[in-house]
Formats: C-alpha cells, sequence, structure tokens
C-alpha cells in the first residue's frame, strides 16, 4: 500500500460478514477512516446522505440489489471512486457497462494480493484526483482575479478617465503600496462604483 499520509473514507457495501471483515483488515486506520460497512444498496444510500466518500467498495450481489445501480450512482453523481466485486457468470457483462462510467470491477474469488494491488491503484488514481482539483481551483481563482482586475480597470476608464494602460498601472500600483494583491484593490475599485441600491 501507498506510505501517503492522506486519509480516505470507505464504504463498504457487501452482505458478507466475511468478506466485510477481510477487506476492513486490510484497510490501516491510519489512512483509510471512516469505513462504513452496510449490507444493502438502500443503506448504502442512506449512509452517502449522511456522508460522502471517497471509495465505494460493492461486493455483489446484495441482498435487496445486484449493486449496479448504486456502482452508478456513487460513481457518477457522488464523485465516488467505486470498486464492484462480481461473480464469474456476471463479470464479463457487468465490467463492461460499469467501466463506461469509471467504475472498476475484480472477478471473484478475489485474492488478498488482486485486492491489495486494487487499492493502491484507487489510491494513486484518487491522488491524481485531488491534484487536479487543486490545480482547477487555482486557475479557476486566477480567472476570478483577472475577470475582477477588468472590471476594476473598465470601471476606471468610464468613471476616471483613464486609458486602459493607465488603469491597470494604477491598480498594480496602489497594490504594490498597499502590499495587497491586486484582487483586493480591484474589489475595492467596484465596490467604490457599485451603483447604490
Amino acid at each position: 500500500m501507498s506510505q501517503t499520509e492522506d486519509v480516505f473514507s470507505v464504504l463498504i457495501v457487501s452482505s458478507s460478514e466475511k468478506f466485510n471483515g477481510a477487506v476492513t483488515g486490510m484497510l490501516p486506520e491510519k489512512q483509510f477512516r471512516p469505513v462504513v460497512k452496510v449490507s444493502t444498496a438502500n443503506a448504502a444510500q442512506r449512509a452517502f446522505a449522511e456522508r460522502d466518500f471517497d471509495f465505494v467498495i460493492i461486493n455483489s450481489p446484495l441482498k435487496d440489489d445486484k449493486g449496479m445501480d448504486i456502482a452508478l450512482d456513487c460513481s457518477l453523481v457522488r464523485g465516488a471512486l467505486v470498486l464492484f466485486i462480481a461473480g464469474s457468470e456476471t463479470f464479463a457483462d457487468v465490467s463492461f457497462k460499469l467501466s463506461e462510467s469509471g467504475v472498476f470491477a475484480l472477478q471473484k474469488p478475489l485474492s488478498r494480493q488482486s485486492l491489495e494491488n486494487a487499492f493502491s491503484w484507487m489510491i494513486t488514481a484518487k491522488n491524481r484526483i485531488r491534484l487536479f482539483e487543486k490545480k482547477a481551483s487555482k486557475i479557476e481563482d486566477k480567472m476570478e482575479e483577472i475577470r475582477l482586475v477588468n472590471r476594476a480597470k473598465w470601471l476606471l476608464i468610464s468613471n476616471e478617465g483613464m486609458l486602459e494602460p493607465e488603469a491597470h498601472r494604477f491598480i498594480e500600483k496602489e497594490a504594490m503600496n498597499r502590499c495587497v494583491t491586486k484582487k483586493e484593490i480591484a474589489a475595492q475599485i467596484v465596490g467604490k462604483y457599485k451603483p447604490s441600491e
């Protein structure tokens, strides 16, 4: 398993206590918490109503369902990484249908090594997703700053008669003089010229 310090929440959906115990034993508490175990698709829906999970492990079939709908819901709607475990008689069909939606599938019977490999792969995938989400957030923050600064420049142009380069230099100079960001100066300018309601 990975030596990362990230913590991942896990939902195990299985009607087999033996499976639940084996999988829980493979998930060190330092890295995986909470680990919530439920035995039905309905209970899984209720668990997701209470909190989000990073990983969902579904041992099909469940008492009330084959588990495919909950796997798709967890992956597509809730953004969890899903590992779907199916019997050999349904694996090919299930694997094909679920893989299109980003659900990982393993065929029973399982070895400990195959489960450990699957967990390791899921950790790697989740860490990559977190990295991309961080980058996307930074890009969105930067885009928001650019929009705000542009809005402030146009307000300076229309209200103060500045040219675009002058407005740009004014915002930069104010930010430097006050030791704040251009975004903060732009927000103050926008606030100053905001029409009163």
